[in-house]
C-alpha cells in the first residue's frame, strides 16, 4: 500500500513506536554493511539512503561500510577476466586489485555518497588509505581442506590496525563516513578487504551499538530454509561444522562472531531486499533477519 493511503493515525502509530528506539539510540554508533541488491536496485538505492539520513538526523551515529562484488565482476568480464573465490574471499592479482580499487574507492564509494548528500545527509567517501586508518598486511588463507596448509589468494589483506580518529572527527562536524574496504599496508602497498570484514573490526574498535550486514537473503537460513535468528557463537559453530553456513555466508558469520564477541551489543543480518530494511530493523518492533547475541 502506498504511504499516501495510509490513515494518518496509523503513520502517528508507527513514528511513535520509534520513539523508545530513538531514546535508547540517541548518541550510539551503528555500522552498516551495504551490499547486495540493496546496491543495484534504483527502489533500494534510495529507501538506503533515506534510512541513513533519517537515522542520523534521529541522533544516531551511522558508519556505512560498502561492497561491490557485481560492479566489480562486470569490469572484469569487461577486460576479460574472470572472478575467483575460495572460501568466500575473492582472489585478487595485481591487475585484479586494479579493478577493485577503481571500482569501490572511486564509482562505487561516490555513488553511495552522492546518494545520501541527495536524501539530505552529508556524507563523505573514504578508503582505508585515506589517513592510513585501515591498517593491513597479506592474507594467507587457511584451508578448510587440508588442516594446516595455507592458501594465497592475492592481494587479500587482513586488518592490523583501524584508527578511529578520522571517523570521530567526522562524526563531530555531522558527517556520515562511507567506507570502501581497501587497507593499506606498511609500504603503502593497497589491498582488497573483504567489507564484512571491515565492518565488522570498524564495528569493534567504535564500540557501536549494533554492527546490521545487508545480504541478498532473509537471515541466516538452516537447512530447511527457514529463518535462524536468536543465535549464539555455539550455535554458529555448529551450523558451520554440520555445513548449514558456507560459501559467501562463511566471511560474514566470522565477521559477525567477532563483533558480538568483542562488545557490539548486537548484530543483525538483515534482508537488503526489503525497502527501508535497515528502519525496520533499529527502529520498530518487527525484526527483519537474524539477530546474533554474544552469549
Amino acid at each position: 500500500m502506498p504511504i499516501s493511503h495510509i490513515p494518518a493515525a496509523d503513520k502517528a502509530k508507527v513514528i511513535a513506536e520509534a520513539l523508545p528506539y530513538i531514546q535508547r539510540f540517541w548518541d550510539k554508533t551503528v555500522v552498516v554493511k551495504y551490499g547486495g541488491n540493496a546496491m543495484i536496485d534504483p527502489t533500494l538505492q534510495a529507501a538506503f539512503a533515506h534510512d541513513v539520513v533519517l537515522l542520523k538526523l534521529v541522533g544516531l551515529n551511522p558508519v556505512v561500510v560498502h561492497g561491490g562484488g557485481p560492479q566489480i565482476e562486470t569490469l572484469l568480464n569487461k577486460v576479460g577476466k574472470k572472478g575467483e573465490f575460495i572460501q568466500g574471499m575473492r582472489v585478487t592479482d595485481a591487475e585484479t586489485m586494479d579493478v577493485v580499487e577503481m571500482v569501490l574507492g572511486g564509482q562505487v564509494n561516490k555513488d553511495i555518497v552522492n546518494l545520501i548528500n541527495q536524501a539530505g545527509g552529508k556524507a563523505v567517501g573514504l578508503t582505508g588509505v585515506d589517513g592510513r586508518f585501515i591498517r593491513a598486511r597479506k592474507l594467507m588463507m587457511a584451508s578448510q581442506d587440508k588442516p594446516g596448509d595455507v592458501i594465497d589468494i592475492g592481494l587479500v589483506g587482513e586488518i592490523t590496525q583501524i584508527d578511529p580518529s578520522l571517523i570521530a572527527f567526522l562524526d563531530s562536524g555531522d558527517f556520515i563516513p562511507v567506507i570502501a574496504p581497501i587497507g593499506v599496508g606498511e609500504g603503502g602497498e593497497t589491498y582488497n578487504i573483504n567489507a564484512d570484514v571491515v565492518a565488522g573490526k570498524l564495528a569493534e574498535v567504535l564500540k557501536a551499538e549494533k554492527l546490521v550486514l545487508l545480504t541478498n537473503t532473509p537471515g541466516v537460513l538452516g537447512k530447511d530454509g527457514q529463518l535462524l535468528t536468536g543465535l549464539t557463537p555455539k550455535k554458529i559453530d555448529e551450523l558451520v561444522a554440520d555445513g548449514t553456513l558456507s560459501g559467501g555466508m562463511l566471511p560474514k558469520i566470522a565477521a559477525a562472531l567477532d563483533a558480538a564477541r568483542s562488545g557490539v551489543k548486537a548484530v543483525h543480518i538483515i534482508d537488503g531486499r526489503v525497502e527501508h530494511a535497515l528502519l525496520l530493523e533499529i527502529m520498530t518492533d518487527q525484526g527483519v533477519g537474524t539477530l546474533i547475541k554474544p552469549a
